[in-house]
């Protein structure tokens, strides 16, 4: 470095005419002149020469003389060509200087020795605090301690330990404010409350501790969507409800651990089915700012409770959001005729957008041999999973003949009576000449979308029904046998259609003659040749049928492979959520679990899918029933999002008794080597100590 900096390196141009003292519009005799008159001077051999000097004047003249020469000197300013690229480093001259040499010094003992040391250690003591999923350990702890303590955990219960995670918690997580309003605030919020059940007195710890009371609170007023002062508490409670999605499903996690370990016996109470699911539950209330026993129609908007009297009446029964959808156009006006034509049309919206979910349910076992489900056998549930959307749901009407006798057209539901003959019914006259397009009802069209629109979906319907999957299928021909065959038949047609003759038939019965004696002596030679061939052709059969099974076996492999990591390599992005006191954007996500309800038992760890846009295949894996007989258990796909909408469909496994296993022949082969090994290290050890002896 200080040679570097002693260096004193002046940029010049690099001029021929200055190299040779010349004018610029010298001419070729005058160029030769001056080179000559130089050379003379700084040429080496001479006592006054200067080699550099006079490599630059040659590099001057043939610049000026040779063309190639004169190209690169005016393109790349040197006649040589273009030089070889130069990197350097630019240091400020301080840094090299003597005087400043302990200075700098000191400064990278204190960057290498000091700064990093201490910056990676912060990184590493805030990593090791917390899970793979971002979930602070203590609070992992947290939830494992309180699920193993209550197996049953109901739905107020897992909102209190949900409360009590140390994300809340200033001394764990920086980001969380500490009021002096809270003070003022939260005991009036609880007041408001009381009706539910905040168990505010409880003595537990961390359960009773303020930064908990303050989240179940805040929790509590965001399922009855209760209004919170804007800068303060509802600062605080979105905070809090961004947070939850990550903390409940962690909760999931460690009731699915817990399930594991006592199946292992290394845990001596086991979480029963209702805990988890109430899990689940709260998720779904939290995405949606709902209890678990109000309406799920109130998660369309413009919809309230003083509206859902007129869900539910003596002629319609109307309670879930699927049946709100099956409803005929003019049925879902009318009850929601309180509302604008811009408000009814965000409603039918944001429903045609929800989900339907049509599940698939197929368990087997995956084995080459034998397919049978033994006790302790390994069950794989292959669950193919069809998201669609809510409208498909929506009743289309086609035109149908009106009756007059009942006044009703065919296919019609109840009829729509709110209290309160408030509505009425034309009813249409039928001629009896009866023009069709009299007694023909108009089609009523979806408001949210075009005519054009539902044709394309009509027949993209009818090309998507027709589609078929090829079935691939090996079967064995024989093609080199008919072949012969054929040939060897028409050979003897065209011999016996050209001798048909009386000449011809003794000259058949010539040949016959002849071909008894050579068929005798070569008999024995046509048997050995035919035994060799059958034999040649078993080999190739069955070499072609192994290398058929391999391949087969290594597709197989592929494809389970791929379905493995499917789920894994997907971006977790779906469909989006409509959830409006959400404070932030929410994708569809789907658990998906296999469960005893008779016995109130998780069978399979809740397998999270994140990616269901359209069409989805999983695969989940659980051990059979040690006991023999039928069993049934039930599939079940819920929603992280949406209240009720989660499906389930049972499955019945006629569980066999084990097989014994039987000793193979090359088991008997190692048992037998292990017996001589032992025998001769027997007898090297005697002999061992017979020299002993003799000694």
């Amino acid at each position: 470095m200080y040679k570097v900096s002693t260096l004193d390196i002046d940029y010049t141009e690099y001029d021929p005419f200055v190299e040779l003292g010349i004018d610029r519009g010298a001419s070729t005799p005058e160029i030769k002149k001056a080179y000559r008159k130089l050379s003379k001077i700084y040429h080496p051999d001479k006592e006054t020469g200067d080699p550099k000097k006079f490599m630059r004047i040659a590099k001057a003249y043939a610049a000026l003389t040779d063309e190639e020469s004169r190209k690169n000197w005016e393109e790349h300013g040197n006649p040589d060509g273009p030089g070889a690229t130069q990197f350097g480093i630019a240091l400020p001259k301080w840094i090299v200087e003597k005087q400043n040499s302990v200075w700098v010094l000191g400064a990278y003992a204190l960057a290498f020795l000091v700064i990093l040391p201490v910056v990676v250690g912060t990184w590493w003591y805030r990593s090791i605090k917390y899970t793979s999923d971002e979930v602070l350990l203590d609070t992992q702890q947290l939830f494992f301690f309180f699920f193993h303590k209550t197996p049953n955990m109901i739905l107020k219960r897992v909102i209190m330990i949900l409360s009590g995670a140390f994300e809340f918690e200033k001394s764990h997580n920086s980001e969380i404010i500490e009021r002096e309003s809270d003070n003022e605030e939260i005991p009036i919020l609880i007041r408001d409350l009381q009706h539910t059940h905040l168990n505010e007195k409880n003595k537990e710890r961390p359960l009773c501790f303020p930064y908990s009371v303050k989240t179940r609170t805040l929790l509590h007023s965001h399922f009855s969507r209760h209004d919170l002062p804007p800068k303060t508490l509802e600062q605080d409670k979105i905070y809090v409800i961004k947070t939850c999605p990550y903390l409940i499903n962690e909760m999931v996690n460690t009731v699915a651990q817990l399930v594991a370990l006592a199946h292992a016996g290394r845990v001596s109470h086991m979480p029963r089915l209702e805990t988890v699911e109430n899990c689940m539950k709260v998720s779904q209330m939290t995405i949606q700012a709902l209890w678990d026993n109000k309406s799920p129609l109130l998660q369309l908007p413009h919809i309230s409770e003083d509206m859902l009297r007129h869900f539910v009446t003596r002629k319609r029964n109307i309670r879930t959001i699927k049946q709100f959808a099956s409803l005929k156009e003019e049925d879902r006006r009318s009850l929601l005729r309180t509302l604008s034509d811009d408000e009814y049309h965000d409603v039918i919206n944001v429903c045609a957008s929800m989900p339907h979910i049509e599940m698939n349910v197929d368990a087997s076992v995956l084995d080459d041999g034998d397919t049978t489900i033994t006790a302790g056998s390994i069950v794989t549930v292959t669950v193919e999973l069809v998201r669609k959307n809510m409208e498909d749901l929506f009743d289309i009407e086609v035109p149908t003949v009106v009756d007059d006798s009942l006044g009703l057209a065919d296919g019609d539901g109840p009829v729509v009576d709110d209290n309160e003959d408030e509505e009425t019914e034309e009813k249409s006259e039928v001629s009896e000449s009866g023009d069709k397009n009299d007694t023909l009802q108009k089609k009523v069209h979806k408001p949210w979308e075009k005519q054009a629109k539902k044709k394309n979906k009509a027949k993209g319907k009818s090309v998507s029904k027709t589609k078929k999957k090829p079935i691939k299928s090996v079967i064995p021909v024989k093609k080199p046998v008919t072949e012969e065959t054929g040939g060897e038949k028409e050979q003897e047609d065209k011999d016996q259609k050209t001798d048909m003759t009386p000449n011809g038939e003794i000259r058949a019965r010539k040949k016959k003659d002849k071909t008894e004696n050579s068929d005798d002596e070569s008999h024995s030679d046509d048997a050995k040749s035919e035994s060799d061939d059958e034999s040649g052709k078993e080999e190739d059969e069955s070499k072609n049928s192994k290398s058929l099974d391999d391949e087969d076996d290594w597709l197989k492999f592929q494809e389970q492979s791929k379905k493995d990591n499917s789920l894994e390599t997907k971006s977790k992005e779906s469909h989006l959520v409509h959830c409006p006191y959400f404070p932030c954007e929410k994708h569809e996500w789907w658990w998906l679990y296999v469960a005893d309800r008779k016995n109130h038992l998780l069978i399979s760890a809740p397998l999270q899918v994140c990616s269901l846009k359209r069409e989805e295949e999983i695969q989940v894996k659980f051990s059979a029933p040690q006991k023999p007989g039928s069993h049934t258990y039930t599939v079940s796909i819920r929603s992280d999002s949406y209240i009720d909408f989660d499906i389930t469909q049972n499955i019945k496994l006629d569980v066999k008794e084990a097989k014994k296993v039987e000793s193979h022949p090359q088991w008997e082969e190692m048992s037998d080597d292990e017996d001589k090994d032992k025998e001769d290290s027997d007898e090297s050890s005697d002999e061992a100590d017979y020299d002993d002896s003799d000694e």
